[in-house]
């Protein structure tokens, strides 16, 4: 499990004005959902928030609140957060604190290895979820799930069930659904040509007989 440590401030005022000074300084809004906590809203630097989940656990990080509140000490993990629409820099985020003790619901990320003999044929890759749910402790979330797709042909399908699950974590599922698939790209787009060929030759054909008359 990846950890880091974040140094953040308590905030009073709340806002679009309080937001805008706050980013005047470098800094940004945010909020610590917990328990013990409620509501706690701090606010942090942006810069040292993206450092923090520059780990291969992402937004899964567990990240260890540093500063004068009520939130030192607390060990959270980044549940949503806002950026800008060009520079993707962070202009809000949230944060849920957790009990180590306790299951966590996470999104983990499918991560696909190799090139498949499907796509080397002229078939495509679909990556069906990019993401997968999971139940688990936080010391045991994955920071992916690996899917080595090199043997797999066109036509040939990963399931939810199909993926190796570290002991101790739960795919929650009522359906066994697709995660990857192969499929022939070129041999539909080479259907798709062909009807387009034959309708021209009617509409020509058509026009033909239009021009006898």
């Amino acid at each position: 499990m990846a950890t880091a440590e974040l140094t953040v401030k308590q905030r009073a005022e709340s806002g679009k004005g309080a937001a805008r000074s706050l980013r005047r300084e470098e800094r940004i809004p945010a909020v610590v959902y917990g328990k013990e906590l409620g509501n706690c809203a701090i606010s942090l630097d942006p810069k040292e928030l993206k450092k923090a989940i520059a780990t291969e656990a992402g937004w899964n990080t567990l990240i260890t609140l540093k500063g004068d509140g009520p939130f030192d000490g607390k060990q959270v993990i980044l549940k949503d957060m806002q950026v800008e629409a060009i520079r993707r820099n962070p202009i809000h985020a949230d944060f849920h604190a957790i009990d180590m003790k306790q299951d966590v619901t996470v999104m983990v990320p499918v991560s696909v290895v190799g090139k498949s003999e499907g796509e080397k044929l002229g078939g495509g890759l679909e990556i069906v979820r990019h993401e997968l749910e999971v139940v688990c402790l936080p010391t045991n979330i994955p920071a992916s799930f690996e899917i080595d797709v090199t043997e797999m042909n066109i036509g040939d399908v990963v399931h939810v069930e199909d993926i190796d699950v570290p002991e101790g974590v739960v795919i929650p599922h009522d359906v066994n659904f697709t995660v990857v698939t192969v499929v022939g790209r070129k041999a539909e787009e080479e259907e798709e040509t062909g009807e387009g060929a034959e309708e021209g030759v009617v509409v020509e054909e058509e026009a033909a007989e239009g021009g006898e008359e």
